[in-house]
């Protein structure tokens, strides 16, 4: 039987023991499900952007640190059911094949979209958030895009740091929201573009008021280099001044429970720069705490 997501191979797994939430995710068919968990294995334009190369992995870790990652039934509620559509088949690894990707990434999560499916993507470099909102953009309007990131990441050029420019010029994003901005990364040029394209730093703002109170609907993307290097060594560029896990948990908890989000990403987990692949377990529990708040949703 074909695959029901295009351009995808079948995910791999290890060993899932009875007892830990990925014991049920299912890898065959996506009947009865509510998410559809989608890997983008590619880091070209990490390359591109000369960063550090090694995000390309990052799907194969966190499946590997989510087998024995999370129990199967938690105290008090159901894990909504997840779908593994596996892994995009990236077009190459050099500059002109990554529209190419962009264009398969696209092509993959407007499926799910069609299929009811709440999709989920893990990196990869980040300028993979662009395709993946894009299916939803073209399907859904007005869309803002949430972001944690020490970047702003509106570069004109293709590359890791592009995704957010192309989403606004591309895709007629309505706005950009930031949380985790830092000012020591991000040149003149990137802060007046966004600013000029209706983009707002929450540099002080809670993110678990701001889903409280949406009332567009949104797409959110974690880069994971917002976190602390202490906590979250194996991503494309450490950050020393960065997130506490709390922090993360509280703003994807909250993204979880918001009927407004649409779409969620987990980005540049990259673990060959990981140490016992702390930085991935993290990226589960991430996700997990995602879920945790998708099944308190209302609306």
């Amino acid at each position: 039987m074909p695959r029901p997501i295009p351009h995808t191979n079948h995910p791999r797994w290890p060993d899932r023991p009875e007892g830990r939430f990925a014991h049920a995710v299912s890898t065959g068919q996506p009947d009865g499900c509510a998410i559809g968990l989608l890997g983008i294995p590619d880091d070209t334009g990490v390359k591109l952007n000369r960063g550090r190369a090694g995000a390309n992995e990052g799907p194969a870790a966190f499946r590997r640190a989510l087998a024995r990652f999370g129990v199967a039934t938690p105290d008090d509620r159901d894990w909504p059911r997840v779908y593994d559509a596996g892994d995009i088949q990236p077009a190459g690894t050099d500059a002109k094949a990554i529209a190419e990707t962009h264009d398969r990434v696209t092509e993959a999560v407007g499926a799910m979209l069609d299929l009811g499916l709440f999709p989920v993507a893990i990196g990869g470099g980040h300028d993979l958030t662009f395709p993946f909102v894009r299916a939803l953009a073209d399907r859904t309007k007005p869309l803002e895009v949430v972001y944690c990131d020490p970047h702003l990441d509106v570069r004109p050029e293709v590359g890791s740091g592009m995704a957010f420019r192309a989403l606004i010029e591309h895709c007629a994003v309505a706005r950009l929201h930031n949380f985790g901005a830092a000012d020591l990364v991000n040149s003149r040029e990137h802060m007046a573009y966004f600013a000029d394209h209706n983009g707002r730093i929450h540099r002080d703002g809670d993110p678990a008021a701001f889903f409280a109170g949406a009332t567009t609907d949104l797409a959110f993307s974690f880069d994971l280099d917002v976190l602390d290097a202490a906590h979250a060594p194996g991503v494309s560029a450490m950050n020393p001044c960065g997130w506490t896990p709390q922090q993360a948990t509280a703003a994807v908890l909250a993204a979880g429970r918001c009927p407004r989000v649409r779409c969620f990403d987990i980005m540049e987990l990259s673990p060959l720069h990981d140490h016992n692949d702390r930085t991935a377990r993290l990226a589960c529990h991430l996700f997990l705490s995602f879920l945790w708040g998708f099944t308190e949703r209302t609306g």
